[in-house]
This record gives C-alpha cells, structure tokens and sequence, in this order.
C-alpha cells in the first residue's frame, strides 16, 4: 500500500497564501532543526528533513507551486528515481550560506565555512576592550594579549609530521562527503573519517597531535580611532584563529566598552553638559568660562537668563569616529542656591527681596556645612575628573 503524502504547505507549517519570504523562513528553520548531521541516527528527524526539503522545492517554484495549487501531488509528479539533493538544490547556498559563518552551519551545507579539499576557515574571536571616554575622545593605541590557535610551525598546518603526507581517506575517497539514496532524496553527509578534507593523516605531528594548530598568547597592538562611541566594534582581519586545511584565517571583533562621564554625556557626537552659575550672574549677565574637552571656553551669558538654558558651542563636542569633523558642545546653565551665608550676605538679599515682587523671589537659607563638595568649584570638579 502506498504511503498517503503530507500536504506541502502542512509540513512548513505555513498557510496556503504564505509569501516566498515566509516559505523560505519556515523551510530554513525545518532544516537546521532536523538535517542529518545535527541528528545522527534520529530517523524521524531524517524523514522529517526529507519531506521538508521536497516541500520546499516545490512551493519555492512559482510554476511548480501553481500546479500544486491546482491539482495538488499528481500536478507535481515526477519520474521515480530522481532524487532530490539539497547541496545541489538552486538557491540552496543562497539560503544557508549566509548564516554559515554566523551559526558555524558552513559545514552541514558546503557553504563558506568548509571548502574545496576539507578547506575551513578559522574561528572568529571576540575581545571586549574597555576604554576612558576621554580616550574615546582622542583615540588611542593600545596592546592586547589575544589567546588562539595558531598554525603549527612544526608542519606548517599539515597535521602531519615532517616528512610525512595524508593519505587519501578509504571511507569517501577523496570527496569529504559520502551521499547515500532515501528514495525521492539523495542525502550528502560530511564524511565522519576524514571529517570532510578527503585526507587522514597517518602519521600525525608530535607537536600539534595532528590538528595543523597549537595554541599561542599573541600581542597584538590596536588602534582606536578618536570619536569611537561604546559598544561599537573594530574587525581586524586575519587575527582571528587560524584555518585547516589551508583555509584563510578568521577575524578578530573588538568590541569598545566606554564608561559613562561624570560630567559630559554623550548624544551622538554631541556633548551634553549642565553648568552652575550663581543666580547673579544669570540676572545681570556676563562671560562666564565652559568645561570643554580641549579646556576652558569663554561664553557670554545674556541678561537676565533662566535657569535651565540651553546654549550652544559649536565643534566642541566628539570627533566623527570616520574623521569628519566633530560635534557641537551643548551646556545649560543651573542656578546654584547658596548654602552658607555671612551676616552682610544675608543683608543684601533680604534688601533685593523687598525690592522685588514677592511672589517672585522668596530668599531661603538651608543650613549647608562649610566644605562640602556643594561649593567645590566647577573646574575644581572637572579637574579631579580628568586628573
């Protein structure tokens, strides 16, 4: 008795009017899950692989998908003994190979991760650098100590002691891959003799155990570029551990870790900051110095500013991290309250309040002890920030 076949658009688990993005994200996800090299032995994840492959080959034809629609597995029929091979599949590559060096699936597929003659790439590595914001700000070279494999020197990556040579694997011979035949589908596994370089190596190096790779501590120095922002990150190419079978070396990520200022916050290149002035200079005006990154910056404060006023100081704030020039500084300016009082201080600002709507200006004054980093200057604060 033959076997009743599943619906195409039930084994994706999609409906009948899904889109070819969604058809293509539902078979991707059924392939990861139950390709055969992920589940060795598991016939049902097979079977599963199987049918999703020759769903997927149908519903991914425009054509094809038609005449499904209209007359469902018969309009779709094909000679027996065709065979369906996903590493030959059109667009199969397109699909996984993208996600090859991100999930290390490059292998399953044929895809980048594992060339010609067993051929991989190195592993990429990840080093979390933490630098000052003032740093970011200047930029800076620094040194990092790296741990990875790296080419063994004893065979020069061979795997094989000197004078010796891998020999031809018995098991695939030469392919990498061994295919077998599941009826409709042809099935190509990386070869689990040679681990799909088509070579075993008979006599290993005493050095490396025949991997082609020792591990090293490498020191490497790092450029970071001024205006570099946190969590942003530098790829350098080629420092990531080193290939087998000749395959190129991987790359090394940085990731920049920047602490938060205690005085300056960051908005894009822009920097924000808030000023205290004394609530006379804010009344009458004058040229006040700013905190900048460079220094002081004269600004000139109008008559009779509020609290809370932004102003602008312009290609004062970060450096564009691509060396186009740099952002502004915006700073505003906070009434500062006084806390401690002489007797004639008092005086006066009882004589302003008289003279002054009341409703407007109610004098107050909280006791505050003397030396307290409330009447520590600005630049006083700022200097023991950056030393």
């Amino acid at each position: 008795m033959s076997k009743t076949k599943r619906d195409y658009y039930e084994i994706l688990g999609v409906a009948r009017t899904a889109t070819d993005s969604q058809i293509k994200t539902a078979y991707r996800k059924l392939a990861m899950e139950c390709h055969p090299d992920r589940n060795p032995g598991d016939h049902a994840a097979e079977e599963k692989f199987k049918e999703a492959a020759e769903a997927y080959a149908i519903l991914s034809d425009a054509d094809k998908r038609s005449k499904y629609d209209r007359f469902g597995h018969a309009g779709v029929s094909s000679p027996a003994g065709g065979g369906f091979d996903p590493s030959t599949f059109a667009g199969f590559e397109d699909l996984f190979g993208g996600l090859g060096d991100m999930f290390g699936f490059g292998d399953m597929f044929g895809g980048p991760g594992r060339g010609r003659g067993g051929a991989t790439r190195g592993s990429h590595l990840r080093y979390d650098l933490e630098i000052s914001f003032l740093e970011s700000a200047k930029g800076v070279e620094t040194t990092i100590n790296i741990p990875r494999l790296e080419s063994c020197e004893s065979c020069h990556g061979t795997g094989s002691a000197p004078g010796s040579a891998p020999s031809t694997c018995p098991q695939c011979k030469g392919h990498g891959q061994v295919r077998s035949q599941h009826g409709f589908l042809t099935v190509a596994r990386t070869c689990s003799h040679c681990r799909g370089t088509g070579k075993v190596i008979t006599k290993p190096c005493v050095t490396c155990k025949g991997d082609g790779r020792t591990s090293h501590q490498r020191k490497l120095t790092v450029k970071i570029p001024a205006g570099i922002a946190n969590g942003q990150q530098l790829r350098l190419h080629g420092e990531g551990e080193a290939g087998t079978g000749g395959g190129p070396a991987g790359d090394l990520y940085v990731f920049v870790n920047v602490p938060e200022h205690p005085f300056f916050r960051r908005d894009g290149n822009d920097l924000v900051c808030e000023v205290p002035l004394n609530f006379t200079t804010l009344a009458l005006g004058g040229t006040i110095d700013v905190p900048t990154l460079d220094g002081k910056e004269s600004h000139k404060v109008p008559e009779g500013t509020q609290s809370g006023t932004t102003f602008r100081v312009r290609g004062k704030g970060m450096p564009d991290v691509s060396g186009r020039g740099r952002g502004d500084l915006y700073f505003s300016v906070q009434a500062v309250t006084p806390k401690k009082l002489t007797k004639e201080q008092k005086t006066l600002l009882e004589q302003l309040a008289k003279a002054l709507p009341a409703e407007k200006f109610e004098p107050r004054a909280p006791e505050a002890a003397e030396g307290t980093d409330e009447e520590k200057g600005i630049f006083d604060k700022v200097k023991d920030i950056f030393g």
